[in-house]
């Protein structure tokens, strides 16, 4: 008996070591890009008087409105209600990391203020877009989020595969119409520019470079392409047997699914085969599937 019992606590000890790592990681980027709002938040939007969308963009109307009231303690109190939202629909991994974001992010925005020199409204309103941008990206390529709106992005992204930015403008786009009420139309509309770059760079830091593109390929020379599709980019290709429409001759179409930074060795590959092929590349929103594929890991 005590022999299992120490075996099994042996066992327990290896797996945690095993996740520390994992763990410290993950926290990392969670602090890394807390850090990175706080400074925009703190450097920018609040000397600026400018607004926000989502649980940052209310606590910070409830901050201008009552100033004594502490901008981190009116996010983390708003963010409580919306953690049982996410551990019923995201799942506890997500859900425990999210929660250590939250006081990561509640203590960021109490205790970093960096002055950020730039006086220029616009200029102020892109500048805060871009680090904002980039320290919710980084907070999202972690195993959680800092809370607010990340949360209901991820469910969103799961449920109805709409893209993180995409869920956050249209949320934060739904407070600037209450807060453009509450303050001038000029400050709503320089916020508005703030959050499309936010949006924006939030898509690029997620998805990124890891974007995948699906491309139809149609040419005489189907077979060679194919193959070498295969043996030097290593991708697997579909062939879609299809039909001229003028021409009523039979044709092979080849479809396939790479990286971004594949395409462009892709096209070079397909043009040297046949300067003549008729190529489509498009956009895919997510890709399920080993190797290739790229959903988040939420």
């Amino acid at each position: 008996m005590a022999s299992k019992i120490k075996g099994g606590i042996s066992k327990c000890l290896r797996g945690l070591s095993a996740l520390l790592p994992q763990m410290l990681w993950n926290l990392s980027l969670i602090a890394l890009g807390s850090a990175l709002c706080a400074m925009a938040v703190n450097g920018i939007l609040v000397p600026r008087q400018f607004l926000s969308g989502g649980f940052t963009g209310v606590a910070l109307i409830i901050h201008y409105l009552l100033p004594d009231l502490p901008l981190s303690g009116i996010y983390f109190v708003l963010n409580i209600p919306n953690y049982a939202v996410g551990w019923r629909f995201v799942g506890s991994r997500f859900f425990l990391y999210s929660v250590a974001g939250m006081f990561i992010f509640s203590a960021a925005i109490q205790f970093i203020h960096v002055p950020l020199p730039v006086y220029d409204q616009l200029l102020s309103a892109i500048l805060a877009g871009i680090i904002v941008g980039i320290g919710s990206g980084i907070i999202l390529k972690s195993l959680g989020s800092a809370g607010g709106t990340d949360i209901l992005s991820v469910i969103f992204l799961k449920i109805f595969s709409i893209r993180l930015g995409s869920t956050i403008l249209a949320f934060n786009s739904i407070i600037l119409v209450v807060s453009a009420l509450l303050f001038s139309l000029e400050k709503a509309l320089y916020t508005l520019i703030y959050l499309y770059i936010t949006s924006f760079m939030v898509n690029l830091v997620v998805t990124g470079l890891s974007q995948r593109k699906a491309v139809y390929i149609i040419s005489p020379k189907w077979k060679e392409i194919s193959q070498r599709i295969m043996e030097e980019i290593q991708r697997g290709v579909t062939i879609i047997r299809g039909q001229g429409g003028f021409s009523g001759r039979e044709q092979q179409i080849l479809y396939t699914v790479i990286t971004f930074r594949e395409l462009s060795r892709l096209k070079q590959m397909v043009k040297k085969e046949d300067p003549e092929a008729f190529v489509v590349v498009t956009e895919t929103l997510e890709v399920m599937g080993q190797r290739v594929g790229n959903q988040p890991h939420w």
